[in-house]
């Protein structure tokens, strides 16, 4: 499984949803929107953060830790 993060440079919740994953041992890739315009256009990418599973967006926004562990563990 593969974990990206897309998420501005400005957004806050990115710093919490990288603890988030850190804390459950996810391995995640960080990509930010502004250097990547190709990415946020395949995705359609709006706002920010965005959890992108396998190449396949699972959420769009801050999830709580709990809610990040069962997205996550419905996807392996």
């Amino acid at each position: 499984m593969k974990v990206t993060i897309i998420a501005t440079r400005s957004c806050n919740h990115r710093v919490n949803l990288e603890k988030e994953l850190n804390d459950l041992g996810v391995a995640y890739e960080l990509v930010f929107a502004e250097e990547n315009p190709e990415i946020v256009a395949r995705h359609a990418i709006r706002h920010s953060p965005n959890i992108v599973v396998d190449d396949h967006v699972v959420c769009r926004g801050q999830l709580s830790e709990g809610e990040l562990r069962a997205l996550l563990k419905s996807g392996e």
